[in-house]
């Protein structure tokens, strides 16, 4: 299982090469902001796109606002147990990271020294986006877009094959979306409850605030049309 991608004629290698040669011709000051936002940016901006949506969830508040509020608490959730179901998958294909088995890659951060397929960071970035979908449609296509350039600068940095970044897409993507009807039925009498206390109801609604949600696509939920706005599809 460790040689998934071989030198020769091999779609996935060429494609390595093809991006990570990209770092290659880029300005050295390029090649650092791309290392930090590939390493600690873009999760990050994910980070702090669920906590933009639960502010304005709770701003809005409503019926859907714990189902909302539990949809994103579910987010960052199914990245961690992402994470957790990609250790036995890393160590059942012990596939080496690619500057080890391939001459000519720019490595732009230094230390990683453990098994390159699924990329975490792939799998983090995904589960986040598509936890954040589930909550929420538009905030959550912002977050898949982020996803996906995570998948491109784990590349660019020449610490993972494509097909790594694409197997950390599908896993936080089957976490996130598998697990969701699940983790809604536990999670959503949680934020009612929540929600009805005294001290912790400012977590799933700000106080004076009681309009219908948006863009909610959380199974069940409904979408008001005010004005000349759409039902959500999604819902």
């Amino acid at each position: 299982m460790a040689g998934l991608a071989e030198s020769g004629s091999n779609p996935d290698v060429d494609l390595l090469y093809d991006i990570n040669g990209l770092a290659k011709d880029a300005p050295h000051w390029f090649d650092r902001i791309m290392e930090y936002v590939g390493e600690y940016g873009i999760v990050l901006a994910l980070v702090l796109l669920v906590v933009w949506c639960w502010w304005s969830v709770r701003r809005r508040g409503g019926e859907e606002a714990a189902p909302s509020v539990a949809a994103l608490v579910w987010a960052p959730l199914a990245a961690g147990i992402a994470v957790l179901v990609n250790v036995p998958i890393r160590g059942f294909v012990e596939r080496p990271r690619p500057f080890l088995d391939h001459q000519g890659i720019d490595v732009l951060v230094s230390g990683k020294t453990d098994y390159s397929f699924v990329s975490d960071h792939a799998t983090i970035a995904m589960a986040l986006g598509v936890g954040l979908f589930v909550a929420n449609r538009k905030f959550g296509i912002a977050g898949i877009g982020l996803a996906l350039l995570e998948g491109f600068c784990r590349v660019y940095m020449g610490v993972h094959y494509p097909t790594d970044v694409v197997g950390g897409f599908a896993l936080g993507t089957a976490v996130a979306l598998l697990l969701s009807p699940l983790a809604m039925a536990l999670l959503t009498p949680l934020m009612k409850a929540v929600e009805r206390s005294p001290r912790g109801g400012w977590f799933v609604r700000a106080r004076g605030r009681a309009a219908v949600g948006q863009d909610a696509v959380i199974p069940g939920a409904r979408t008001e049309a005010v004005g000349s706005e759409e039902r959500d599809l999604a819902a």
